[in-house]
Formats: C-alpha cells, sequence, structure tokens
C-alpha cells in the first residue's frame, strides 16, 4: 500500500524559510511512522534529519508532531492516522536545528531548575530504604515520564512564555515533592510556585493528551498547586 508523507524541510544553513516535501513510498502492514521516516531516509533521500534511538518508546528522542498532534514516531502506527497524506512536523515552540531536529535545551534548563534527583539531608541508612505500596502509588504514574518533551511543546503557555518552567519540569518535581524517601520537598515547592512555573497552568489538558504514556499530568500539576496553597511544608 503506497502513502503519501508531508515533512517538514529546514536547514538553517541552507533555507531562507522553512518548506514541506512530499513523499509517496510504498508501506508495510504494521508500519510506525518512524518506520516510514526510516525508509525515507534510507532509501529516498538521506538529507532527512530526525532523532531516533530505542523504537521502543522509551527514550522519547523521537517525539514529533503528526497529523497537528505531539507523538513518539515509533509508537504510532500508520494505519491508525486514517487515510490521505501524513503530516510530519518538528515540535513547537523550540528552536530549529535541522527538520525536526529542535534545540531541547531549553526543555532541560528548565528541568534542572526543580532539582530532578533526590535530595537527602539526614544520614543515609544502612540498608535500603523501603516504601510501602501507598507510598509508591503516589508517584508511580509519575515516574513513567520518558522526557521526551512532548507535553511541554504542546502547552500554549511555553509557547508564549519560554521562561514558564513547563508540564514536563512540574511533573518532575511532583515525582520527587511527594517521594517518601526525599527531603528537599519544600525546596523546590519554593521554586515551582512561582508565577512561571505552578501558576502559568491553565489546566487547559494538551499536555495530558499529548503524553506519550497517558500520564494525567493537569491532575499532578494540580496536585502541586494544592500543596502550595496549603502550605504543608
Amino acid at each position: 500500500m503506497k502513502r503519501k508523507f508531508k515533512i517538514f524541510r529546514y536547514d538553517p544553513e541552507k533555507d531562507r524559510k522553512p518548506y514541506y516535501k512530499e513523499y509517496e513510498i510504498e508501506i508495510e502492514d504494521g508500519w510506525t511512522v518512524l518506520d516510514a521516516l526510516n525508509y525515507i531516509h534510507w532509501y529516498v533521500d538521506g538529507t532527512l534529519a530526525y532523532r531516533r534511538a530505542c523504537r521502543s518508546e522509551i527514550c522519547g528522542s523521537c517525539a514529533m508532531r503528526i497529523n497537528g498532534k505531539n507523538r513518539l514516531a515509533c509508537k504510532t502506527q500508520i494505519k491508525t492516522l486514517g487515510k490521505g497524506t501524513i503530516k510530519i512536523e518538528p515540535l513547537p515552540g523550540l528552536p530549529i536545528i535541522k527538520d525536526m531536529v529542535v534545540d531541547m535545551d531549553p526543555f532541560f534548563r528548565n528541568l534542572e531548575k526543580v532539582k530532578p534527583y533526590f535530595i537527602k539531608y539526614s544520614p543515609l541508612p544502612e540498608e535500603e530504604q523501603l516504601q510501602t505500596p501507598e507510598e509508591r502509588d503516589l508517584i508511580n504514574e509519575a515516574a513513567m515520564c520518558i522526557l521526551c518533551g512532548a507535553c511541554t511543546t504542546s502547552c500554549p503557555s511555553f509557547w508564549a512564555n519560554p521562561d514558564y518552567l513547563g508540564p514536563a519540569a512540574l511533573l518532575k518535581a511532583y515525582r520527587f515533592i511527594f517521594d517518601s524517601r526525599d527531603e528537599g520537598g519544600k525546596e523546590r515547592l519554593e521554586i515551582i510556585n512561582d508565577r512561571n512555573g505552578l501558576w502559568r497552568c491553565h489546566a487547559i489538558f494538551n499536555c495530558t493528551e499529548a503524553c506519550p504514556k497517558d500520564i494525567n499530568i493537569t491532575y499532578y500539576i494540580k496536585k502541586l498547586q494544592n500543596l502550595a496553597v496549603n502550605n504543608q511544608f
């Protein structure tokens, strides 16, 4: 079966402005969008640039905009995209390096601001620090984030204000603030309790809809807002 792909192309070193180029290829049953991109890159146009790595929905490298929605190319089955031309674009809101490759530095700089690592002030335990099933349940879904950037780059608040921490950074803050083994919750809450943090979220659920791991990101941001309002630290 043949399918047509309309792909965003832009090389800042050569092109005055972005454009779209169409490719029509024969696809096989069960192909993902990443399979199609690989075929185009390997056999049709070797200049096409995009990121890929694990092909297993784990690394988040192949996040891009497919038919107007942020998705993982390795997860998106072509047969789920209906008929007609499939449109592929880079994630919005980030500088374009080339084609679907965007500069993720602003995304990771915001992530670093929330201290996305364990903070421990008391003496380290001699044995493994265990959690109850109830304690683990508080962070289990949030810990599934693969940092693909699909949520943050789907957020109009981030498009309008790159200083906004964004859904991914706030979710990572939640993951550690609500972890029973961590002791840095108060300082993280002070960082995100800001107009460019928790209070820039307008709960439009774009982040939740874009998440390839089906994490209810908006729900966890709201839990952080409740924590800040109630001043529980």
